[in-house]
């Protein structure tokens, strides 16, 4: 039964990959959308515009830093060791996150984006190694680690670059993006970790997917709550997820 699932597993996510490449080879090429950059929430403070947008990502520096200091310095963290770099990437990530989100938010616009997108991808990239290492293959995770680094990074150099040369096209850049999203549920329901508690990676996935919701919603929400609006809180989102993942790593056990 075990190797069933597995088998169904590795299935599916092959068929969830060519079907995504699929899709995206038959699109045209995908420009950034120029409203993407209009936020609701554009109130300065002290010179400081759109604030709210930008110190809402404080939380990703926390999460961060404090998932680092407990990786390195405490070694207080419950983690595959032969897969350390993983959850190197995935914090030192975080904490870029809120760097390099926080610039774009200041002044949004295609150039200021590439810096809040190349930190995400390194906290994405080592999140999917971290995941395949502790319930697929110790080994795959770890050998898989640099490969998607440089797929991330390059996703990011590829937008950018066909942006710049005015034919932008974000098709690299989503593959990379929403293929591990949709992966990792599959690797959660059809593959045993060997650690005792899983039930942090789906809160994680339901705070990406808030996060994504908020983000649509960003001028209804902000209507709606005036003090705030739907972007902001989806910073705030997604680092709870984040947070609830170490302190995870803090409590849960080696099964096997």
């Amino acid at each position: 039964m075990i190797e069933l699932k597995k088998k169904i597993g590795f299935g599916l996510m092959v068929s969830v990959g060519i079907t995504l490449i699929l899709v995206l080879v038959n699109q045209d090429a995908i420009p950034q959308d120029p409203r993407y950059h209009h936020f609701s929430d554009i109130q300065p403070f002290l010179s400081i515009p759109n604030l709210l947008n930008v110190i809402s990502n404080l939380p990703f520096l926390f999460v961060g830093l404090l998932g680092l200091y407990k990786l390195i310095v405490k070694n207080q963290l419950c983690i595959d060791t032969q897969n350390r770099y993983a959850y190197l990437a995935l914090f030192s990530g975080i904490a870029l996150v809120a760097l390099g989100s926080g610039y774009y938010h200041l002044w949004p616009d295609n150039q200021t984006l590439v810096w809040d997108r190349l930190p995400m991808t390194i906290a994405f990239m080592g999140l999917i190694s971290i995941v395949v290492s502790e319930f697929i293959s110790v080994k795959a995770g770890k050998m898989l680690l640099l490969p998607l680094l440089i797929l991330g990074l390059s996703s990011v150099g590829y937008w950018h670059v066909t942006e710049i040369n005015g034919a932008g096209d974000l098709r690299f850049y989503v593959m990379v993006q929403f293929f591990p999203m949709l992966a990792i549920p599959i690797i959660l329901l059809t593959f045993k970790s060997v650690f005792s508690d899983v039930s942090s990676y789906w809160w994680l996935m339901f705070a990406y997917f808030m996060a994504k919701i908020l983000e649509h919603f960003d001028t209804q929400i902000h209507d709606f709550l005036v003090v705030i609006s739907g972007h902001s809180l989806k910073h705030i989102s997604a680092a709870i997820g984040l947070y609830i993942l170490l302190k995870s790593y803090e409590r849960r056990k080696i099964l096997i």
